[in-house]
């Protein structure tokens, strides 16, 4: 019998032997986690939609690895324009902000929140609310994207 084949035989079988018995240096794969939170497309795919007085944001979030869900906000502020196309007095603008808890699957998370303006004295035509300085954050992971233009 060949003696470096015998000894090379009993090397494997002894590093064999020590990961079935419970090696520590034998290490088992960890969870994924949140690689990249991220808006898809930046805000670019953010839908932004108006009904009467009131803005519908809808959007995606990926790179979420396996969080269960995030919590998303978004914040406008809405303003009363006359038919001169101006916005008349500083009181007739709102800051708005609404938030939810979205469910993530497989890395991904689908959101979808609307914001009302209401104003006292309404703005009521010829006057009409334009929303504007939209952004959408999500505040598990500290993300935000801006929404270019008004609605």
């Amino acid at each position: 019998m060949n003696p470096k084949r015998t000894m090379l035989s009993k090397a494997i079988a002894a590093v064999f032997f020590v990961a079935i018995a419970g090696g520590t240096w034998i290490a088992a794969p960890e969870p994924a986690r949140a690689g990249n939170p991220h808006f898809v497309s930046s805000c670019s795919s953010v839908d932004v939609s108006r009904i009467d007085d009131s803005l519908t944001v809808n959007g995606k979030e990926a790179g979420l690895g396996n969080e269960e869900q995030v919590d998303i906000r978004v914040t406008a502020t809405a303003l009363c324009i006359n038919n001169g196309n101006k916005h008349p007095r500083a009181a007739n603008k709102e800051a708005l902000s609404a938030e939810g808890e979205f469910p993530v699957q497989n890395g991904k998370a689908d959101f979808s929140l609307t914001l009302d303006a209401v104003f006292n004295p309404p703005c009521s035509p010829p006057m009409t609310v334009e929303f504007a300085d939209i952004s959408v954050c999500d505040l598990t992971n500290n993300t935000c994207c801006s929404v270019a233009g008004t609605f």
